[in-house]
């Protein structure tokens, strides 16, 4: 443990400690999804604190507890494979009395990372569970897109399926996808995934590689040019991809289209409107779809 971490298990103390913290819970904490100095004082505090931490990988949490100088007592192996049973290990705990905190790998649990299965154990024995709210790389890559269209909000897809085919299907779907849409990946298929969403065209992309850790890499292209950015550097394709599909945009010079939407939109609900409009006009139905939600949005 650094003396900086040493600091920071006094602040947490400090800050945390006075609040209260009740018997029988079940804690997600959020860890850091690469920089270590990214983890909060709760989540310092609580990991301290709590009777046993179930986690998606013993050695992988006790490495981490051992960083900040963190005793790794009473680890439990919950993970994809046996999350079934380790959901029940843990209500039994909490069932006793007992403080349980759960921590993915990195980030948030139970966002494309075990987790979900407990909480839904936990909330169907009728015991409490408390957030901890840090790190998540879904939040970090959109921080980061610059891109437009927060009216339109974002949809989280997560990991497409690891099948051709299925993961071809998926991204056709979200072709039609008007809000922009959050992916993650492996090293070991984005390759693959980067061919599939050439597809896409000059649909704009932003890729975020190794999030928050020391080869941090940010880039934004049209999804046609993803191949060839994989291969112009060997080492862009190691480490983990958190990536944002932009917002499909109606180009602003097609009055005519938008004008013809908002007076269907006055009469007709939004799918309905957008079919006509793209119908009577020519435009992009995923463009129109986009600007529909945007003037509903506008709406006293």
């Amino acid at each position: 443990m650094s003396a900086s971490f040493a600091s920071a298990l006094a602040a947490a103390r400090d800050a945390a400690a006075a609040q209260h913290y009740p018997q029988g819970t079940l804690y997600m904490v959020a860890t850091p999804i690469g920089n270590l100095a990214d983890i909060g004082l709760r989540a310092l505090h609580v990991l301290q604190l709590v009777d046993a931490i179930a986690c998606e990988d013993t050695r992988h949490t006790q490495a981490l507890l051992r960083a900040y100088g963190i005793e790794a007592k009473g680890l439990l192996s919950v993970h994809r494979h046996n999350e079934a049973e380790g959901a029940q290990e843990v209500v039994r705990r909490l069932q006793l009395g007992q403080r349980v905190a759960y921590a993915s790998d990195a980030g948030t649990p139970g966002v494309s990372d075990p987790g979900a299965r407990v909480v839904a154990a936990v909330q169907a024995a009728g015991l409490r569970v408390v957030p901890l709210p840090g790190a998540s790389s879904v939040t970090t890559v959109l921080s980061c897109t610059g891109s437009e269209g927060e009216d339109a909000g974002f949809v989280f897809f997560g990991f497409l399926p690891a099948k051709a085919g299925e993961r071809q299907q998926a991204i056709e779907s979200l072709r039609q996808e008007p809000r922009a849409v959050v992916l993650l990946e492996a090293p070991h298929r984005i390759v693959a995934l980067a061919e599939s969403l050439a597809a896409l065209g000059p649909r704009q992309l932003t890729i975020g590689r190794e999030l928050t850790k020391q080869f941090e890499q940010i880039a934004t292209l049209p999804c046609a040019d993803f191949p060839a950015w994989l291969q112009a550097d060997a080492a862009r394709a190691r480490g983990e991809f958190a990536l944002v599909l932009h917002p499909v945009r109606i180009e602003s010079d097609d009055a005519e289209a938008l004008r013809v939407l908002r007076l269907l939109l006055a009469e007709l609900p939004v799918k309905t409107a957008v079919r006509l409009a793209a119908e009577i006009t020519g435009a992009g139905r995923n463009g129109l779809y986009q600007a529909a939600l945007q003037m509903k949005g506008d709406e006293p």
